[in-house]
């Protein structure tokens, strides 16, 4: 698809999104609507939408081992056996998936190749700072999900607070500056410039891509605005979420500043936008076959439960039910 179009689309559809909940909050004071209704709604098409989606694909059939290997299969004892690579029992599938699902295993092995065409020849590279800028996004955007819990607990929970001393150990300006929410803006924008400035990348790259980091890199960016740049009523904001989590839902008398509401509609966003986008890949990896089975071929035979019963009609039923009219037509028959 075009780069121009994909790019600029989603650019300008996140603006939207933008200037949308600042002129309902300041310009026609729909507070309750982007203060209560959105989030509800955000979160109830997040739940079912993520709840369908894995419940479609746990009822998905798989009739036979698809399971992605590269490593020695288990065969004989004096063969050794690559456990990890190609797991041959539950245990191995589950240090398999724990290192792909906490680690980016197969991310960290993975390697870019480039075609020299004046050569005739590939050449491949290591990939390792796409795996490192993925950890930290992931990891970073988990650390600053759950900081935001204090948001919505009373007392705050005392992980909540772990995490608030080893996000801010660097003790860096007032109010302390937090390092989740700046690895998190640094580390969307890289894969952005990724997508951008690879061109193989760039040429299959979907404005869906593009949406979801800017839609990312935007909450990222008036999070931190709200805390490091501009006044925002924390005890205001926080009896606003406190309302929400209660379903006690209530706009408080105090000011709220419209960034708040800003942000507040682009998490509802990136919520209601989840389940239906490649961001389901957090839920999808548990049930991605590639990876969770086990490649016992050679040990178990396995039937495919889901093949319906089939009413036979073998040739001799057919050559006597027939009978008489391939007599008829000179058509050969095995019984007289």
């Amino acid at each position: 698809m075009n780069f121009n179009f994909s790019f600029c689309s989603s650019l300008f559809f996140l603006l939207l999104l933008i200037i949308f909940p600042f002129v309902g909050v300041v310009g026609v004071g729909q507070n309750v609507l982007f203060g209560i209704v959105i989030p509800y709604v955000a979160v109830a098409i997040f739940l079912i939408g993520f709840l369908y989606r894995v419940l479609t694909w746990a009822r998905s059939p798989v009739p036979f081992k698809i399971q992605s290997t590269c490593g020695q299969q288990k065969t004989l004892p004096w063969i050794k056996h690559s456990k990890l690579e190609n797991p041959s029992n539950s245990w191995e599938v589950f240090g398999r998936m724990f290192l792909e699902i906490f680690f980016f295993r197969s991310l960290f092995r993975n390697v870019r190749v480039d075609l020299i065409r004046d050569e005739s020849k590939a050449i491949y590279w290591s990939s390792k700072w796409l795996w490192f800028f993925s950890i930290l996004f992931h990891y970073a955007f988990l650390i600053v999900l759950l900081r935001h819990l204090r948001f919505f607990t009373d007392p705050v929970l005392s992980f909540v607070h772990i995490l608030e001393k080893f996000g801010g150990f660097l003790e860096i300006g007032v109010p302390i500056m937090y390092l989740g929410g700046i690895i998190l803006l640094v580390a969307t924008i890289v894969l952005l410039l990724r997508r951008i400035f690879i061109r193989g990348l760039r040429y299959i790259s979907l404005p869906s891509d593009y949406f979801s980091l800017f839609l990312i890199i935007g909450i990222a960016a008036t999070g931190i605005l709200m805390r490091y740049f501009t006044r925002v009523d924390i005890v205001t904001i926080k009896e606003l979420t406190m309302g929400l989590v209660t379903f006690n839902p209530v706009i408080p008398q105090g000011d709220i500043s419209p960034l708040f509401y800003i942000h507040l509609f682009l998490v509802s966003f990136l919520f209601i936008y989840f389940p239906f986008t490649k961001l389901m890949h957090m839920g999808g990896i548990f049930l991605s076959p590639t990876r969770n089975s086990s490649n016992n071929n050679r040990m178990v035979r396995h039937v495919n439960p889901w093949n319906p019963e089939v009413e036979v009609h073998t040739y001799e039923e057919y050559e006597e039910e027939f009978r008489e009219k391939m007599k008829k037509a000179g058509l050969p028959l095995e019984k007289e």
